[in-house]
């Protein structure tokens, strides 16, 4: 998930969600992050949900790391 030579990655727990798939689930994780967060190098997604309503899919949630690199 890191992706650097040398120095010190953090790494934050957040969760994305959409009412349209998992993929955008993630991509909002990782474009809300990087609006406060610089040197964003990786994501790790744990884990997928879904909240169900009248037999359907409503909403995805995707929780997700963000590493970036402390300076």
């Amino acid at each position: 998930m890191a992706h650097i030579d040398e120095g010190v990655v953090k790494v934050i727990e957040v969760i994305g969600v959409s009412e349209t798939s998992w993929e955008d689930a993630v991509d909002k994780a990782v474009a809300k992050s990087s609006e406060t967060l610089s040197g964003i190098t990786g994501v790790e997604v744990v884990s997928f949900t879904a909240r169900v309503k009248d037999g359907g899919v409503t909403t995805y949630n995707a929780t997700c790391k963000v590493a970036f690199v402390v300076k």
